[in-house]
């Protein structure tokens, strides 16, 4: 079993047997019923890149590439605009367009206002064995400027390391709330798209991939997905993510990656509703 799976199976069978109902939940279905959730909280996950330990479960059918666009997007195009986002064939943002076809002051259109992407790869270039690589989405004035969805994965911290000769690039994914069942291993799978991505640009080497999660929850309408997913048994394969070459940062697309054993992932055939 790899380890994405374990943690997969260990996290929803603690959501399963002792998860919380939450009590008037702001999101909705698209029919407006309420979607309550159970949920569990502090849910950390730890994953050695380096070693192989990619966060790709065999018991989901994840869109790893277009997770992985949803990443250019944000850090690399810079902007909210849903058209940006459909060029890329990204439509899962069309249900939180405020109405000028944009998300807001949010996510891609918040990194270009603070230049935090460009920051941190200075940063991490010049000053690598500073404790204070940090990007943060979650930017009070940016959430009153526009209505919008506020960030889930708001938060990253990088580190970097020497051993030998190598220098290796850590980096903490902290997110206040995942859906598990949707986005739980997209969200994952992104922001080692991104540590790849960097690691490629200042010529450093992956190293560990940690995500805590403050809410991690299943939908109510989702809980028959997770009975399947609990009922499969874990692939004994190790799917990974690689850059074809290295590139810098601005240069990649989503051509640059390869997605390996990944060819016999469970699809989950359940009819999920996404919650807005």
């Amino acid at each position: 079993m790899n380890k994405a799976d374990f943690y997969y199976i260990k996290n929803l069978t603690e959501i399963k047997n002792n998860g919380c109902l939450d009590i008037n939940p702001r999101p909705k279905y698209k029919d407006g019923t309420p979607a309550t959730s159970k949920y569990i909280t502090q849910v950390f996950e730890e994953y050695d890149i380096n070693l192989g330990e990619f966060p790709i479960t065999t018991l989901r059918n994840t869109a790893i590439r277009t997770g992985i666009k949803e990443i250019l997007w944000i850090y690399q195009k810079q902007d909210s605009s849903l058209k940006t986002a459909h060029e890329l064939g990204i439509n899962w943002w069309d249900e939180w367009d405020i109405g000028d076809n944009t998300i807001g002051q949010r996510y891609g259109a918040t990194v270009l206002k603070y230049n935090l992407l460009n920051n941190l790869l200075e940063s991490l270039k010049n000053d690598p064995f500073s404790r204070r690589h940090i990007m943060n989405l979650y930017q009070e004035v940016d959430l009153i400027e526009t209505t919008g969805l506020n960030p889930c994965a708001y938060e990253t911290i990088w580190s970097v390391r020497k051993h030998n000769d190598d220098f290796y690039l850590d980096i903490t994914l902290i997110q206040r709330s995942n859906d598990y069942i949707m986005a739980g291993y997209i969200n994952k799978i992104q922001y080692v798209a991104l540590q790849l991505m960097i690691c490629s640009h200042l010529n450093y080497k992956p190293g560990k991939f940690c995500h805590f999660v403050q809410n991690l929850h299943v939908y109510n309408r989702h809980i028959a997905a997770l009975d399947e997913i609990l009922e499969k048994k874990p692939i004994e394969t190790y799917p990974k993510i690689l850059l074809k070459e290295n590139k810098k940062f601005y240069e990649f697309t989503i051509n640059d990656f390869e997605i390996v054993n990944t060819e016999n992932i469970t699809k989950i055939q359940s009819n999920l509703e996404l919650a807005i």
